[in-house]
């Protein structure tokens, strides 16, 4: 197995962070012998961690239709076989979908299963896929590390509600998102609240982390409660005077 590649372990499953662009991370994320990429943006630097891994990628997962998360499906599914999950109501905007999926859904991996569930707000379509047997998910852009994406396309109610039910996951499980922002979250979020201990702590070590080209991604339920301004708002009017701040800071 390569060294080059971080791998995470939970339970049964092995995941791998390969980076792309300038900061996104996609995820390889293994059980058994079954292997599923997350949101392949660079579908060549993908293939290149499976195959300095010993992995073969048999599913790809998208979580919502970004180029920067779907631009590498064609080119790992030409190379693999593999099959394409998305989002149904992003169907016609991911290429080479061959399974479309939507809240209440379910997606296998080995012996593990995830629950689709449809988190709108960066997007409209966007989901996320909860491995709770595992204590782990992958959810795409909706929620980052002291941050939350963008409304591209979503309302402020439907961001608010998607974050605060992912806060309603038990504390210990691990989010895997899909860029490295913390630092510059953290930056917002002490500027947000200037007397918060928490919050000062983690930039601090976040910034540790990053002058030491450590990643920070996966984050937790638990940690995102403490220090991630966006689950502090108490409705989707603070969120959305909290999101335009962020947006403009």
């Amino acid at each position: 197995m390569s060294a080059a590649y971080e791998i995470d372990t939970h339970g049964r499953f092995d995941i791998a962070c390969v980076p792309a662009f300038s900061d996104n991370y996609h995820w390889l994320a293994k059980v058994g012998d079954e292997v599923a990429v997350v949101d392949p943006g660079d579908g060549e630097a993908c293939l290149t961690a499976a195959r300095e891994l010993g992995w073969t990628i048999t599913r790809i997962l998208n979580t919502h239709w970004h180029p920067d998360h779907v631009g590498g499906n064609l080119r790992v599914k030409e190379a693999t076989g593999a099959e394409v999950i998305g989002p149904t109501g992003e169907a016609d905007k991911i290429p080479g979908i061959d399974h479309q999926v939507d809240e209440g859904d379910q997606v296998s991996l080995g012996g593990a299963t995830a629950d689709v569930w449809h988190i709108p707000g960066h997007t409209l379509g966007h989901i996320a896929y909860i491995f709770g047997d595992d204590g782990l998910a992958f959810v795409g852009d909706t929620i980052f590390a002291m941050g939350c994406g963008k409304l591209f396309e979503g309302t402020p109610e439907q961001m608010h509600g998607a974050l605060q039910r992912l806060a309603g996951l038990p504390a210990e499980t691990q989010l895997y998102c899909a860029h490295e922002y913390t630092l510059s979250n953290g930056k917002f979020a002490a500027h947000a609240f200037p007397d918060d201990r928490p919050i000062a702590d983690r930039l601090a070590a976040t910034q540790a982390a990053r002058d030491e080209h450590r990643r920070t991604v996966p984050t937790t339920v638990g940690e995102e409660c403490a220090t991630n301004p966006f689950l502090r708002a108490n409705d989707a009017g603070e969120f959305a005077e909290l999101r335009v701040a962020k947006d403009r800071f």
